[in-house]
């Protein structure tokens, strides 16, 4: 393993949702920058010191419980690009109880205000971001989005490095 690093919670989409959004990014992500699959932030930096109680508490979070209804209700402009929003009251509160545990150690992105949502473009001129936004918007319809549990990655710069993988019953 490498030296120490920053991490990354996200969670983790079942099957199909999850291919639909990498999909979704492979359509509308610039190709050179696309480096990651679909993901769905819930912390983005985390010290590298908390990576066995994060374990552990992520374990419990997820450990025979069913998984949270999670549900896409919209797009998000970026302003230099697109996002579905998503909505998971349940969700929300396994990530309150994780701030709680965490809460000395959060940087101010992480310690703010969560906006639950799955980047499917970014880093693109204005322009083109709004054209995007208004294409998918046509055609939008909120819908379930299935959760498959929570994950928490090594970040070293490049394509995240897996840490822990944590699956709800």
């Amino acid at each position: 393993m490498s030296a120490p690093a920053p991490l990354i919670v996200t969670a983790l989409f079942g099957r199909q949702d999850q291919a639909w959004f990498d999909a979704m990014r492979r359509e509308h992500y610039p190709a050179e920058r696309n480096q990651l699959a679909a993901h769905l932030t819930l912390f983005h930096h985390l010290p590298p010191s908390v990576a066995e109680e994060l374990k552990h508490r992520l374990a419990q979070e997820t450990r025979g419980l069913r998984a949270p209804q999670a549900r896409i209700t919209g797009l998000i402009s970026l302003g230099r690009g697109v996002a579905y929003r998503i909505e998971s009251p349940e969700l929300e509160a396994i990530r309150a109880r994780l701030v709680d545990a965490f809460a000395g150690l959060l940087t101010p992105q992480d310690a703010g205000r969560w906006r639950p949502h799955i980047t499917v473009q970014n880093k693109v001129t204005p322009s083109l971001a709004k054209v995007v936004l208004g294409a998918l918007s046509r055609d939008f319809r909120p819908r379930p989005v299935a959760l498959a549990g929570l994950a928490s990655w090594w970040y070293r710069g490049g394509p995240w490095e897996a840490h822990s993988r944590h699956l709800f019953a």
